[in-house]
């Protein structure tokens, strides 16, 4: 199971997911305040919560469990795939929900002076792990097919 590269993919894609989780999305400067874009909620520094953000949470969530899930499935093949382009789509939500809560919270500061933004490298996770959602269903695939060659000596 382990020994599997595809489960070793699926690994790097629950653990960047999990950074994505936890780890801050973006930053907003505005009247001499600092905000960060976290999973769950637009905080401060402090920790209030100035705006949800649950549906982003609830995807980025799933989209960390999912690949975990994906991992233990290893004797049914077709359905590790599906569920690898499930995945896909939901780190396509994901990114999608990303962008669309950032410029919601740059219209929640637009109106106030000083107003500055920016990205956390983290934001860009969800990408990297579409890479490697790509890189598992090919080595996937490739154990499907060298276990339907097999089939076919016996």
């Amino acid at each position: 199971m382990i020994q599997r590269i595809q489960s070793l993919y699926l690994l790097v894609v629950t653990a960047l997911m999990a950074v994505t989780l936890f780890a801050p999305l973006a930053w907003f400067a505005a009247d001499g305040e600092e905000f960060r874009l976290y999973a769950f909620s637009l905080q401060t520094l402090e920790g209030e919560s100035i705006q949800p953000t649950v549906y982003m949470g609830l995807l980025l969530l799933a989209s960390c469990l999912l690949p975990l899930l994906t991992i233990f499935l290893y004797r049914r093949r077709m359905l590790q795939i599906r569920l690898c382009v499930v995945e896909m789509v939901l780190l396509l939500g994901a990114v999608a929900m990303e962008v669309i809560y950032y410029f919601l919270s740059v219209r929640a500061f637009s109106d106030q002076t000083l107003h500055a933004q920016g990205f956390k490298p983290s934001i860009a996770l969800p990408i990297v792990c579409l890479f490697f959602m790509y890189l598992a269903v090919r080595a996937i695939f490739r154990d499907e097919l060298m276990v339907r060659a097999a089939d076919r000596i016996r």
